[in-house]
């Protein structure tokens, strides 16, 4: 069945980078992949992406910073960590992440 412009409109949702932070918990072990995009300029970008089921969900390099001290630190006193949440504090460029170990 073919579809009006309107419906196709009002069925419309426009695509959304899901942020490691959407999600309530992460652990070490799942899968990060590297995807490739384009700025607003056009210029290519790497970013890294936790990805659960079938959806990627962008992992900003602070937070992968902030997860290796937690992991390092903890390494010292033979304490091992697999669990961790993320929040998103602000939005655009004075986005800042507190990252969590739950374990």
């Amino acid at each position: 069945m073919v579809k009006t412009f309107k419906e196709a409109a009002e069925e419309y949702e426009p695509k959304r980078t899901a942020n490691i932070a959407d999600l309530e918990k992460f652990d070490v072990s799942e899968p990060i992949e590297e995807r490739t995009g384009k700025d607003n300029d056009g210029k290519e970008f790497k970013y890294k992406v936790l990805v659960r089921d079938k959806e990627d969900y962008r992992v900003p390099n602070t937070v992968m910073e902030i997860v290796k001290g937690i992991l390092a630190a903890n390494a010292k006193h033979d304490k091992k960590v697999t669990t961790f949440s993320v929040e998103k504090i602000g939005e655009g460029m004075g986005t800042k992440y507190q990252v969590i170990s739950l374990d």
